[in-house]
């Protein structure tokens, strides 16, 4: 008699990493539930058109009896928790509801874990971030951000997600939860959101190239970041489940790149050397406080894991920027 599949439920469903690791678990069979936020959801159709083996469940991070209801629905082995107000940007401009949601969404995540009685057979995944170090306190020049490097978030979302990063360590410590944080450094693709500085780029790169804009107005170029592929890093979220005890890992490039150089290869990948020309910097794209570089350092995770990235980062930029001109193409929306 064969054993009954695996079931995990995934928040933020939605977003880049939901529909990654949406894919990555139906392919290793497992009943995929998801969290979606909201009636009529934008999202809604769209998740269930590329995504017919999700069962979409209503509810919501700041709501916990809503959390506990789609526990008791989808009956999780697993939990990836990935939910979250993610711009860095937008979070400057709502300070309050990233807490709501980025902290203590996550709070409430563990709680109806807890509470409908799964603490003991519900492993959940936490989706920390290098946004949490900040770029300061850089205490170890030419080497990257570890599991044990201080954190000094520069931003509400880093703040918050701080919050969520040492609730769940606090659950795993004081319950015996298996919880398992991925301190994951900026990961990109093709799927995600034009908000977001890369995707803004290979998108408008795309336009240009076909006649539909001139120019992209961008903030600050100078900063700089350990920049993967998001298919790269789910597989490394699975992996920290399937692992004998929770823990925290990061993962990262172990590269840095600034947004110059990343401007320069998506150009590149339209025949265009000089991109200047056509970008424009508006000051209403830059923050308050930014962060100057982030590097991580993924070697617990290459050693305990055995995880390792595929895409590298010329990769990634032609990855997207073809997505995106195919897109343009063929005239679908490129959100």
């Amino acid at each position: 008699m064969s054993e009954s599949p695996k079931s995990a439920l995934v928040t933020g469903i939605t977003g880049q990493d939901g529909c990654h690791i949406a894919e990555l678990l139906h392919e290793k069979g497992y009943e995929v539930h998801g969290l979606i936020r909201g009636q009529n959801n934008p999202r809604k159709a769209a998740v269930e058109a590329e995504f017919p083996f999700v069962n979409l469940i209503e509810g919501d991070l700041t709501d916990p009896a809503a959390l506990m209801r789609a526990m008791d629905i989808a009956n999780p082995d697993e939990v990836y928790n990935l939910g979250a107000i993610s711009h860095v940007g937008y979070s400057f401009k709502n300070p309050t509801l990233t807490a709501d949601v980025t902290g203590k969404g996550v709070l409430n995540v563990l709680e109806a874990v807890r509470a409908t009685g799964r603490a003991e057979s519900t492993k959940v995944y936490q989706a920390s971030t290098s946004e949490m170090f900040g770029g300061l306190d850089y205490n170890r020049p030419g080497a990257g951000y570890n599991e044990d490097s201080l954190f000094h978030p520069r931003s509400p979302y880093g703040v918050a997600k701080l919050y969520g990063h040492w609730i769940a360590k606090n659950y795993r410590e004081s319950y015996g939860m298996f919880v398992s944080c991925g301190i994951l450094f900026n990961h990109e693709g093709e799927r995600r959101g034009k908000e977001f500085v890369t995707r803004k780029i290979t998108d408008a790169v795309a336009r240009i190239h076909l006649g539909l804009q001139d120019h992209i107005e961008l903030g600050d170029l100078w900063p700089k970041r350990d920049w993967g592929y998001a298919g790269d890093y789910v597989r490394g979220m699975w992996q920290m489940l399937q692992h004998d005890t929770a823990d925290d890992f990061v993962l990262a490039t172990g590269e840095t790149h600034s947004i110059e150089e990343f401007l320069q290869l998506a150009f590149a990948e339209i025949g265009i050397d000089d991109w200047r020309p056509y970008v424009k910097q508006n000051p209403a794209f830059m923050r308050p406080a930014e962060v100057d570089i982030l590097l991580g350092d993924p070697t617990k995770a290459e050693k305990v894991l055995g995880w390792e990235r595929k895409v590298d980062f010329p990769g990634l930029v032609k990855l997207m920027v073809a997505h995106d001109l195919e897109q343009q193409r063929a005239g679908l929306p490129s959100a």
